[in-house]
């Protein structure tokens, strides 16, 4: 079968998946490339390794202190951010994707998003500085998933993950008329702007200070999911043809969602709402090496990291302002969701 998280990964020959995997590479290698050679300041390759062998080995590169500046404290933050947050969305949108066995699940499913775009409205509307920002949007949006799965938990259901889900979509809707209400109530012409342009998505004030916050969960949550890949793929099965295999399904879904939830969080608090990634990401990462979860997670994420990285540099070149990510992400995402509803239609007719 063809969709997602439905049945079984299916065997794929070792030539294919070396393939697939050397393609998601490429393509973050390709992002690499393209981040540090675009821009105003431009930085060729051969200046990236000298700068990057100078660090490690101690000698001094012989490039101009602003070519040094642009590297690691301008664009190298900012290219390591959104390969993280890439990679991340990417890897939460896999799992949820086969966890609720429903190829067309993001990771905002459960409502992390929308309680992390609330605790950061809420942030800029007491003027809190940026840290302040970025530990409120986490913050929401591990409290928001935590209150869909408590009372999703609380209701007893044949279905739980329609019961999950469902809980999500009416939290996320409570929590995006909280943050409608605090932009109402938002100064028009300071907070609502800043409001604005963080719920559409920018990496545009990332900096070095900014990635241990980030590299931190991404690192355990991915870490986490890739250790659960064998139980993830036993969990894309039917919820009795699981537990009929020894599976504590309760157990493993906490796990899962919670691991998911925590890189999702991270990524939106570092860069603000960014749509689509987790979305269509892990389709092409399964075109490329199967829905076998072992290979899928870490190519998802390679995927994602490069994806994301040539959307960014995209974002800030096209134009003489930079574009948020959110806009850009929706505008390449749109078509390719009009083309996965049109093939799920022809194999539901």
């Amino acid at each position: 079968m063809s969709e997602a998280g439905t049945v079984m990964p299916a065997r794929r020959s070792q030539a294919d998946l070396v393939s697939g995997l050397g393609l998601a590479l490429l393509m973050l290698g390709f992002g690499v490339v393209l981040a540090f050679s675009v821009g105003r300041f431009p930085v060729g390759m051969g200046d990236l390794l000298a700068a990057l062998w100078s660090r490690i080995s101690g000698q001094p590169s012989g490039l101009p202190a602003a070519t040094e500046a642009v590297i690691f404290n301008i664009r190298g933050p900012r290219v390591l951010a959104a390969i993280l947050c890439g990679a991340a969305l990417a890897a939460a949108g896999a799992a949820f994707q086969g966890l609720f066995r429903n190829p067309l699940v993001s990771p905002d499913i459960l409502g992390a998003s929308s309680g992390a775009a609330l605790g950061a409205v809420i942030g800029i509307f007491f003027s809190l500085g940026i840290f302040g920002i970025q530990a409120l949007a986490f913050a929401g949006g591990l409290l928001a998933v935590a209150l869909v799965y408590m009372i999703g938990s609380a209701i007893r259901g044949s279905d739980t993950v329609l019961v999950l889900v469902l809980t999500g979509v009416v939290i996320g809707a409570l929590l995006g008329a909280g943050v409608g209400l605090m932009k109402y109530l938002a100064d028009p012409y300071n907070q609502l702007p800043a409001m604005t342009f963080w719920l559409l998505g920018s990496l545009s004030g990332t900096d070095k200070h900014d990635l241990l916050p980030l590299f931190g969960p991404v690192l355990a949550g991915t870490l986490v999911l890739f250790a659960l890949r064998w139980r993830m793929n036993v969990m894309s099965l039917p919820e009795e043809e699981a537990r009929a295999l020894g599976l504590s399904t309760g157990l493993i879904r906490l796990a899962i969602v919670a691991a998911a939830t925590l890189v999702t969080a991270a990524s939106v608090a570092a860069a603000g709402v960014i749509g689509w990634v987790g979305l269509i990401v892990p389709h092409l990462a399964r075109f490329l090496v199967g829905p076998d979860f072992g290979r899928l997670i870490p190519t998802a994420a390679i995927l994602g990291g490069g994806y994301l990285l040539v959307i960014d540099t995209l974002a800030r070149s096209a134009a003489s302002v930079e574009i948020p990510l959110g806009i850009l992400t929706a505008l390449i995402g749109t078509p390719f969701f009009i083309l996965l509803l049109m093939r799920a239609r022809k194999s539901w007719s």
